[in-house]
């Protein structure tokens, strides 16, 4: 028997997350919830599932699972209504835009023991995994420092930029939570610089578009991330762990591996041009993990705590930007 699941959101992220799990042979998705109609149907005649309103589709108990992949602005509400039905979740990421929202939402899943993955799709990426096993296993020797390269292809739009809770929140938070993984360490002293420098107008909009920002361990260890909304040469995303003993570093993925070299050098094909199109495995594979979690074969590798974690550095960097300084980071238990 498959297990029948909810798609909350029929948008960018909703049409990958319907697509990977229609194609998961243990999934029946069977409902699609979006306030727009036309991307609520677009998707039902792309995957089979029945466009529907959210009572409706909470009201079936056979639903053994959901997935939000609605407005950021709808997710901790989301996440404490279907928490308690006792419902299994996947949710993208950031939990909320508030850190009190986020450990609201922590408290609701914990109390209710409810199995919880968070879309934190680079840990499900092939190479990066790979990548934090050699740094785990010992392979490279004691982790002295990490360093993460981030920039999408262009800015998106300005309702887009207003409405996400700014660069740190919406762009950088899938680096901090690579951080943590890779550094084997909490951070606990956030450094943040930016500039809107790709594009006056989101400046004018109240955020920024180019970031680097340094995170420190107790330990001394140390991670760079580098972040700008503007690559002329496409989807950016390059990751290096250097350990005391060896140095192991995953690469832009190309959009073909093939090599044409002659008199006049070498060339090769340009870089995934977005966030689809390079992390579309990793994609896959969460999906598959959140059924596997479902069914208890697995436990969640991106937990409601990892949310909140990535999201307490988040706000550490808006204020050390708003304040041009070290800040210190007080995680929540």
């Amino acid at each position: 028997m498959r297990l029948p699941i909810v798609l909350i959101g029929a948008g960018r992220i909703g049409r990958i997350h319907g697509t990977n799990a229609s194609a998961d042979n243990r999934i029946e998705l069977r409902y699609i919830v979006d306030p727009v109609a036309d991307a609520a149907a677009g998707l039902s005649a792309m995957t089979g599932a029945k466009p529907v309103s959210l009572d409706e589709a909470l009201d079936d108990k056979e639903v053994a699972g959901a997935v939000i992949a609605s407005a950021t602005k709808t997710h901790a509400d989301l996440i404490e209504r279907i928490t308690s039905l006792g419902v299994p979740i996947f949710c993208e990421k950031p939990l909320d835009l508030s850190t009190s929202r986020a450990r609201d939402c922590v408290d609701a899943v914990t109390k209710k023991n409810i199995p919880f993955v968070i879309g934190f799709n680079r840990r499900y990426d092939p190479d990066f995994a790979r990548l934090h096993a050699l740094a785990r296993d010992g392979a490279l020797g004691n982790v002295e420092s990490v360093q993460i390269v981030s920039r999408d292809p262009s800015p998106p739009s300005l309702d887009y930029i207003r409405a996400s809770g700014g660069l740190f929140r919406d762009m950088a938070i899938h680096d901090f939570d690579v951080a943590r993984w890779l550094l084997g360490e909490e951070p606990d002293e956030v450094s943040a610089s930016g500039s809107s420098i790709a594009d006056p107008a989101i400046g004018e909009a109240g955020d920024i578009d180019t970031a680097l920002i340094t995170l420190r361990t107790p330990s001394g260890r140390l991670c760079s991330i580098s972040n700008s909304r503007r690559t002329s040469y496409g989807y950016d995303q390059r990751v290096e762990v250097h350990g005391s003993l060896r140095t192991a570093r995953v690469e832009n993925h190309p959009e073909t591996w093939l090599l044409v070299s002659g008199d006049e050098g070498r060339t090769r094909s340009g870089i995934k041009h977005f966030f689809h199109d390079r992390y579309a495995e990793a994609y896959r594979l969460e999906m598959r993990h959140f059924v596997s979690v479902i069914m208890g074969s697995e436990t969640p590798r991106t937990t409601v705590r990892d949310g909140l974690r990535a999201l307490e550095l988040a706000d550490a960097a808006a204020q050390s930007l708003k304040e041009k300084r070290t800040v210190q980071v007080q995680t929540a238990p």
